[in-house]
């Protein structure tokens, strides 16, 4: 069975290093023949799903609200679900690695569940926001920690490593 990588981060982009970076997450994951599974909007999950696409990757984008139209176009299966900020649950749930590039309070609320579920998170460092306040604090359970990657590539290789 295909491996379920979801990409969490924000909505806006707010560098060219940033959507580089999410670029080449995607375009790693579809490498690995994994699943790129996201929010489905625009920002990091766009760039993201963009760079599967590139190596014609699977993107599945779970909405928050109903409105198909809202997924980048990029999203091949698209899933509205009309709960809002709940469906960030799912986007993890669903995953088998969680990977993390900058964000706000919703990729926050993302990586804290992954954490809670036990899931492998992968957080790639100076990509600013919540994901580099993460990878400061010192958290003493080994099973709720983020991995600190350099690179998309490291967090691409570390996802799967982790999960195979």
């Amino acid at each position: 069975m295909r491996k379920k990588i979801a990409v969490c981060g924000s909505n806006e982009v707010s560098s060219t290093h940033i959507s580089d970076i999410a670029e080449k997450v995607g375009t790693e994951i579809a490498r690995k023949n994994g699943i790129l599974v996201c929010g489905g909007l625009g920002g990091v999950m766009e760039c993201a799903s963009r760079g599967a696409k590139k190596y014609n990757g699977i993107t599945v984008g779970i909405l928050p609200d109903d409105n198909i139209n809202a997924a980048n176009q990029f999203i091949d299966i698209c899933i509205p679900t009309s709960i809002g900020k709940i469906r960030n649950f799912f986007v993890v749930n669903i995953a088998d690695a969680v990977i993390g590039i900058s964000g706000s309070w919703g990729t926050l609320s993302e990586l804290s569940l992954a954490l809670n579920l036990n899931k492998p998170v992968i957080i790639i460092q100076n990509t600013g926001g919540v994901v580099d306040w993460l990878g400061n604090i010192p958290i003493e359970s080994a099973e709720h920690r983020c991995l600190i990657a350099n690179d998309a590539y490291e967090a691409v290789r570390l996802a799967f490593s982790l999960i195979e």
